[in-house]
């Protein structure tokens, strides 16, 4: 099972962190506090699984961020690796291109991502594909309702040129 999930970038500022066991907010802190020193002081060279309390912590280094998961001791190191690989992968097709301010600017998007293919702490969803397309749909479904809000709350804006009824 996933006890965390942290996105930080190299100067330690966590751009992500969805917790699927409760913590409270000082212990939260501590933990991503002790995550970031310990995979940012690790030399590359060493393998991307390290122990952490009582459990594994497994990172993967893209660009300047740090994607690491907490995950029970008996799980599979190589399935969450490739998990923080999927999930890499699905914000570069959404964000065309990803960076950290595509994480920080939209990150309720981020979050709505992740919740797609982990779910209580578990993967729920491996196919990128399906995962995509999910996110389409929600996406259609968003602008189809910003769209009827739009006329809904200012009716005077469908007479405007340069919206296409």
């Amino acid at each position: 099972m996933i006890r965390f999930i942290l996105l930080q970038n190299r100067q330690g500022k966590t751009r992500l962190a969805k917790y699927y066991v409760p913590l409270e907010d000082s212990e939260k802190h501590k933990v991503e506090y002790e995550v970031h020193r310990l995979v940012v002081n690790r030399d590359p060279k060493f393998t991307n699984f390290v122990e952490f309390r009582t459990h594994k912590v497994i990172y993967r280094r893209y660009a300047g961020l740090f994607f690491s998961m907490c995950v029970d001791i008996t799980d599979n190191e190589l399935a969450y690796l490739e998990c923080i690989h999927l999930f890499v992968e699905i914000l570069d097709h959404f964000f065309s291109n990803v960076c950290e301010l595509d994480l920080v600017f939209n990150f309720h998007k981020v979050y709505l991502i992740l919740d797609e293919f982990i779910l209580a702490g578990e993967l729920q969803e491996t196919s990128k594909r399906a995962i995509i397309e999910r996110m389409g749909e929600l996406e259609n479904i968003y602008f189809r309702a910003m769209r009827f809000a739009i006329v809904i709350f200012t009716p005077w804006l469908k007479d405007l040129a340069f919206f296409s009824w």
